[in-house]
């Protein structure tokens, strides 16, 4: 993989297209735009964050014959678009200010500008909270080690979640915390091989395989967890002052946009026929869309259709061309 970790704190030079998400919906639109020559800047938190990474196994994706996983079709995509040129960055989207003429995408580690955005953030976002996390959330409760762990230097503190961002995660809490308490909700890693072995290696991470959060408690602050091992009914404590939460759902991630596009009663974001919103610039693919067919092929497609409506308005032409050579 190819990702940029820690970036720098001051701003990146502009692009012309920002995409949110890396799975099939975004990594295609990436191929499309970085080919028509636009400058083009992924941003994604991992490999396993979204639906197609933690496929085990893919049998009816058009021109892949042979079965093979969603992490390794994923990367076949992503290595083509950077073949083309583009850019993969890993950072957590905060934020962002997409009414502006030129947009800026707000991350952890840096602001982003762009002239068009591609939404392809999917639905993997939870909808419902472990008791006592939105009381204890700013208090010993997080979602971004990178941004809290110094506040937990030599404690022990919990990260519960499976994939690759919850694993990088973790392995940079070591290096402020006494102990990290890993809880996977499953009785399997679903992260990349090397980033297994790192967590399992680990001597300040303990693991807790097919372990589920129940609780987070404490007195204004977090002073504990509670779990429950998969098969079993009795829970379990572990005392703890900090609790990062990298769990997945089936709701589409839209927290980020702070309401400036419109979203249906279902959660979703609205499009028209070439898959911008209603904020001009602004695109979404995906599972992030209400009406999408939750299939790799078809947010693929998508992707690659927001990507030629994009590669049109940002060259002021009024049809849009069906391919680029070079």
């Amino acid at each position: 993989m190819d990702f940029v970790f820690n970036a720098q704190s001051s701003q990146p030079a502009g692009y012309d297209v920002v995409i949110i998400g890396g799975g099939p919906a975004g990594a295609t639109a990436a191929i499309y735009t970085a080919r028509a020559g636009l400058k083009t800047l992924v941003l994604d938190k991992g490999l396993t964050t979204g639906a197609l990474g933690i496929t085990g196994k893919i049998a009816n994706y058009p021109g892949v014959v042979d079965e093979i996983s969603g992490a390794e079709l994923l990367e076949r995509m992503r290595s083509q678009a950077r073949s083309f040129g583009t850019e993969f960055v890993s950072d957590k989207v905060i934020g962002a200010d997409l009414v502006s003429e030129e947009k800026t995408i707000f991350g952890n580690a840096a602001a982003y500008t762009a002239r068009a955005v591609i939404i392809a953030t999917g639905s993997m976002g939870r909808g419902s909270r472990v008791k006592g996390e939105d009381e204890l959330l700013g208090h010993g409760v997080s979602y971004c080690a990178t941004c809290d762990g110094a506040f937990f230097r030599d404690q022990e503190v919990v990260v519960a979640g499976n994939s690759d961002e919850a694993i990088e995660e973790g392995l940079f809490l070591t290096k402020f915390a006494q102990l990290v308490h890993f809880l996977s909700p499953t009785p399997e890693l679903k992260a990349p091989q090397h980033l297994v072995d790192a967590l399992v290696n680990d001597p300040k991470i303990k693991l807790y395989k097919g372990a589920g959060l129940r609780e987070i408690f404490g007195g204004g602050r977090v002073e504990g967890v509670r779990f429950v091992r998969r098969g079993q009914t009795e829970q379990e404590t572990l005392a703890v002052t900090g609790a990062f939460i990298y769990l997945q759902g089936g709701k589409p991630i839209t927290d980020f946009l702070q309401g400036q596009i419109e979203i249906s009663e279902a959660g979703c974001l609205v499009v028209d026929r070439e898959f911008q919103t209603a904020v001009p610039g602004v695109y979404a693919v995906g599972d992030v869309l209400c009406n999408h067919i939750k299939q790799a092929v078809i947010a693929a497609a998508e992707g690659a259709t927001a990507a030629i409506a994009v590669e049109k308005a940002l060259r002021g032409r009024k049809q849009m061309m069906v391919d680029w050579s070079k």
